[in-house]
């Protein structure tokens, strides 16, 4: 018995990590979680209606290593979850599932995925990473989704599903050299490189291609074809926060002092991964939307901000806000 209650405090111990604010801890409680295997299972899965997205997100991806059955029914419900990190775990949790030799949940994984990949209502990546999961399976029904896909109003998805099962060999070249420091002649190649790759590539590649393209936005006179590079930043971002790294959060962060309105993935990877240190350059940009009337940008800067806020813990009496509401005359908006 002292042994089980021993084993049970680990695992408890383990999952308070997952929700913390130290990278390494965290990976390390997954990993350590993996290895513990089905004995953590239960304990993953009671606790996770009560935790935070960053916890749930690190629950999945430990149950993704597991691949245990039991698994199914909170990795097709993570699927609804708010938070795109929360959702792209899950759609890991069920990669896995269908390829775990139990028939009925391999069955009922793989017909989420379809749902998640063919559902117009969710974000590319989000469908995009389901699309990634069912390309390692074989037969028609795979082929059908990648048929309705190739004719998706979302670009990005027809890209990703237009070409082979598999990344050319232009397009693993084009990723290739990209991330060895030569960025190809046009954005649109990369950004399909990108979405074949994005999952796969090193944590730090992705960061070296951030600096990469901020340097080239840098250089580009014409003012259409800077956007073009700046989209493709944003996506790498977005990635990197699917992935909940914080490798590349200085450059994000530092896009919000422009006073031009970012493309969606930049919001979308900073209410994933930003910190206290990201909410002077949001207030600042927010306090600027209302010089521009820029209200769509206000908007989605508001829910970012307070979604830092929430997710980090933090109060009025925090330095950072304490810093933001002195500086800034319209902050106090924000914490409404």
């Amino acid at each position: 018995m002292p042994i089980q209650r021993s084993a049970g405090a680990e695992i408890k111990g383990l999952i308070d990590a997952l929700g913390g604010a130290d990278e390494t801890k965290r990976e390390a409680a997954i990993a350590r979680l993996a290895v513990i295997g089905p004995r953590a299972v239960e304990h993953l899965l009671t606790e996770f209606a009560s935790a935070t997205g960053r916890a749930r997100a690190g629950m999945l991806r430990a149950l993704d290593a597991v691949a245990d059955p039991r698994a199914l029914p909170v990795a097709r419900g993570a699927l609804e979850d708010s938070s795109a990190l929360v959702q792209t775990a899950a759609i890991g949790a069920l990669r896995s599932l269908v390829g775990a030799g139990n028939a009925a949940a391999a069955r009922d994984a793989f017909d989420a995925l379809v749902a998640a990949a063919l559902d117009g209502r969710r974000i590319a990546p989000v469908r995009l990473a389901a699309w990634e999961a069912l390309r390692e399976s074989a037969g028609d029904p795979r082929e059908a989704v990648r048929a309705a896909l190739a004719t998706d109003p979302d670009p990005e998805v027809r890209a990703a599903a237009g070409g082979a099962a598999a990344p050319s060999a232009a397009g693993r070249d084009v990723w290739r050299t990209a991330i060895e420091g030569q960025l190809p002649a046009s954005a649109g190649a990369l950004k399909t490189a990108l979405a074949a790759h994005k999952s796969t590539a090193r944590l730090t590649e992705l960061q070296r291609l951030v600096d990469q393209l901020r340097g080239r936005e840098l250089q580009e006179p014409d003012a259409a074809a800077r956007e073009e590079w700046r989209a493709v930043r944003g996506a790498v971002h977005q990635a990197l926060a699917a992935r909940n790294s914080r490798l590349a959060l200085y450059d994000l962060r530092d896009s919000f002092l422009t006073s031009e309105r970012l493309p969606v993935a930049f919001l979308a990877a900073i209410e994933e991964i930003g910190d206290g240190t990201c909410l002077d350059a949001l207030a600042a940009a927010y306090e600027e939307s209302s010089r521009s009337g820029e209200a769509w940008w206000r908007e989605h800067l508001a829910t970012a901000f307070r979604a830092i806020v929430h997710r980090e813990g933090l109060t009025r009496r925090h330095a950072a806000v304490k810093r933001v509401l002195a500086r800034w005359s319209e902050a106090g908006e924000l914490l409404r």
